[in-house]
């Protein structure tokens, strides 16, 4: 298989293109690096990194020679930084994925795997969320891949260009670095190698779904290959912890406690959320492997070897 990646520099980008190398497939990574990092991809020479921007037609054409599946990882995340940022975050996610959707049709694409996220739902009607869930996002990022999804899923009946739409929900795992706008880990994990306090928002009850970067990999991989099928599916573990549970894991795997402090509620995120899997797992075969305990050993390991980087 040829495949592009987009944002392959990035952190899940990067654990993809791990998958695909160690299948054998030819991987061209498309990255304007404002985010992903070179180092990311230093374990994998033979691959061809085209730094550039998604918006820009010419570097799109040269990309998309011969791919045969596009792994579109390129975006603006966060909730946080949707918020200070709508505008820009609305062209990076809405504008760039369809942009990427045109220029896949123009070359002949086979599929097209969308990173979407659970930032769809906004905050959950159900304790378990299903695909058919209600979309109803409670920020511009969530909103703005909603968009993404919606747009994929209309080439995929305009045309012959398969698309299936994977809504990630809390990633964690090796090559994700510490950004105040990301994921609560490396937030909290940041702190601790810091000898600082980690910072709960609110009481610290409410429950998030974390999955792998390696289980999230796999999955794109799997929906790369799966025939006939485009539609939406959940990725993640199909169990959820409180983040009270999750900073006391982080605490006890490191063999550091620095201690906790609340502080008050931030508007926009979620209560409650864990996925059903089940539709996934129908599909395209997907089944979670890696136990967050396990995962965090392998994630403060990474990030302690990280912070000793030069």
């Amino acid at each position: 298989m040829k495949a592009l990646v987009t944002g392959g520099a990035g952190f899940i980008g990067s654990n993809i293109v791990r998958h695909l190398i160690k299948s054998g497939d030819d991987v061209t990574v498309l990255d304007d690096l404002s985010t992903g990092h070179r180092t990311n991809l230093d374990p994998f020479p033979d691959i061809r990194l085209l730094v550039g921007n998604i918006s820009d037609p010419n570097t799109l054409s040269q990309a998309l020679s011969n791919v045969d599946v596009i792994f579109h990882l390129a975006a603006s995340v966060g909730n946080k930084r949707s918020i200070e940022h709508p505008i820009n975050d609305t062209m990076v996610n809405v504008v760039g994925t369809l942009q990427i959707l045109e220029a896949a049709r123009k070359a002949g694409v086979r599929k097209v795997v969308y990173s979407s996220s659970a930032g769809i739902f906004g905050e959950p009607k159900t304790d378990l969320i299903h695909e058919g869930h209600p979309t109803e996002p409670d920020s511009p990022y969530g909103a703005s891949k909603l968009a993404g999804e919606k747009m994929c899923l209309a080439y995929s009946k305009l045309y012959d260009l398969e698309t299936v739409c994977l809504r990630y929900f809390n990633v964690y795992g090796p090559n994700q670095r510490y950004d105040a706008y990301g994921n609560v880990i490396p937030i909290f994990t940041n702190r601790l190698l810091n000898g600082l306090p980690i910072i709960i928002f609110g009481d610290g009850e409410q429950t998030r779904d974390f999955v792998h970067v390696s289980d999230v990999a796999h999955a794109n991989v799997l929906a790369s290959k799966t025939e006939n099928f485009s539609g939406s599916l959940n990725i993640a573990s199909g169990t959820s912890v409180t983040i009270n549970q999750l900073a006391s894991l982080i605490h006890n795997v490191s063999g550091t406690d620095t201690g906790i402090e609340h502080v008050p509620r931030r508007p926009g995120d979620v209560i409650h959320s864990r996925a059903d899997i089940s539709s996934a797992k129908k599909h395209i075969g997907y089944e979670p492997t890696v136990k967050i305990k396990d995962g965090l050993v392998e994630y403060v390991t990474w990030a302690k070897e990280e912070e000793l980087r030069p």
